[in-house]
């Protein structure tokens, strides 16, 4: 088989057994009475806390002992099994363990999957700048298709969508034995400390003000990103309680395929980055996503199946900018700004503001907040204020990030990263 088409289906699958129960978790948690939303949000946050520590220890791992491959493949087996495990849960303080240990195994899958996509790309003298793109945006479809499957199949509130990714875990883990090998690259020097290879040796970055402020907003941003995988489908959802509406209203019964054209809208705005960046700079591109954000949230708190479906619709579109424009403009300026004996280690510590330390303090803080201010009348949740509230957070930042983060627009540092 071609080895495009061997990528292809690999990267649609790596988002298909997270995207199968990752929007619909808090339908299921909260529809069943399981807990809080303090609860929910410290299992939420399981996702951040092991973004801290296991991709930088498995990339350790594959770079040094084992075949890429077949990490993954035992990774993606491990993680289905707990998957299929989860029926038999049936109080939050057990699922926050289990999900946990779930997200152990797979989130380091994400950074394992790029680079054995990268690594025989370049074996078989592939212009990976060129070619993986496409195959990347077949993840974004594989996470489409599996929320699809789970609202269709209407599994949104039991635990048949972990079911579904439990299974094509487990397939896509027996797949990577199969894939070209990727052996270890032994890239770390004999002599390198723990801390150079944890890539801690990126963490001087703070001490310039500009590299500080650009890592301190990326950790803000990643608690604005939580918020909507969190709420948004329980959200929907809960329109089913409005006597007007109830469970029958399109939007209810649909929410996750309405959820779903966000990540539909983040496919098209990938291909506008080039474009916009060239155009506007980075600093600009970064502020865009930003007031994205407020739109994002505004949308939400002033939507309804009704009237105001155009302002749910509108409001999954403005996403695309809102996550792509800030998670690759990001990468981007890191890629630009660092010096390249620190570069992958960068990209590393970027990622672990966004989705570790932003995305927890994102999931536990809103956790707090929404069980102390926004629950009525036998745990209801206030949702126009809830999103009134988010959409007045990330207003803030834009304002500050406005204000503080001075970045000239040069068109010529972003041609380094093309060629």
């Amino acid at each position: 088989m071609n080895i495009k088409i061997r990528l292809t289906i690999l990267s649609f699958f790596q988002f298909f057994v997270w995207g199968a129960w990752l929007i619909t978790i808090a339908t299921y948690f909260f529809t069943n009475n399981m807990g809080s939303g303090a609860q929910f949000g410290a299992i939420f946050s399981t996702l951040a806390l092991s973004s801290l520590f296991m991709p930088a220890l498995t990339g350790i791992i594959a770079d040094k002992w084992m075949n890429a491959e077949r990490l993954y493949g035992i990774l993606h087996i491990l993680y289905g099994a707990v998957l299929l495990y989860i029926p038999q849960v049936k109080d939050a303080d057990t699922l926050y363990y289990v999900i946990f240990i779930a997200m152990i195994f797979y989130m380091p899958t994400i950074s394992l999957s790029n680079s054995i996509s990268y690594t025989i790309l370049k074996k078989n003298a592939f212009d990976v700048v060129k070619v993986f793109p496409p195959i990347r945006v077949w993840g974004t479809i594989g996470f489409i298709v599996a929320m699809w499957t789970t609202n269709l199949t209407d599994s949104k509130a039991n635990t048949n969508q972990f079911l579904i990714g439990g299974v094509a875990a487990i397939l896509l883990g027996i797949y990577a034995f199969t894939l070209p090998k990727c052996p270890p690259q032994r890239s770390i020097a004999k002599d390198a400390s723990i801390f150079e290879q944890l890539g801690l040796n990126a963490f001087k970055l703070f001490a310039k003000y500009k590299m500080a402020l650009f890592f301190i907003f990326s950790m803000f941003l990643g608690a604005a990103l939580q918020l909507t995988n969190m709420y948004g489908d329980t959200f929907l959802d809960d329109f089913k309680k409005v006597p007007e509406y109830g469970p029958e209203s399109f939007v209810v019964k649909y929410s996750t395929i309405i959820m779903s054209i966000s990540q539909i809208s983040e496919t098209v705005f990938i291909l506008t980055i080039p474009f916009f960046l060239r155009k506007f700079g980075i600093k600009k591109v970064m502020l865009f996503s930003m007031i994205a954000w407020v739109l994002r949230f505004g949308l939400f708190a002033y939507g309804n199946p009704a009237d105001g479906l155009w302002m749910i619709i509108l409001s999954c579109i403005v996403y695309g900018m809102a996550f792509d424009f800030f998670n690759i403009s990001g990468s981007l300026f890191v890629e630009t700004t660092t010096d390249s004996s620190i570069r992958s280690s960068a990209q590393g510590l970027f990622m672990m503001m966004t989705n570790g330390v932003g995305a927890f303090l994102g999931s536990k803080v809103s956790g707090y907040l929404i069980d102390k201010y926004f629950t009525v009348n036998g745990g209801d949740k206030d949702w126009h204020n809830i999103w009134l509230a988010f959409a007045a957070y990330a207003a803030v930042i834009a304002v500050l990030f406005l204000v503080l983060f001075k970045h000239k627009h040069n068109p010529k540092e972003l041609e380094t990263v093309h060629h």
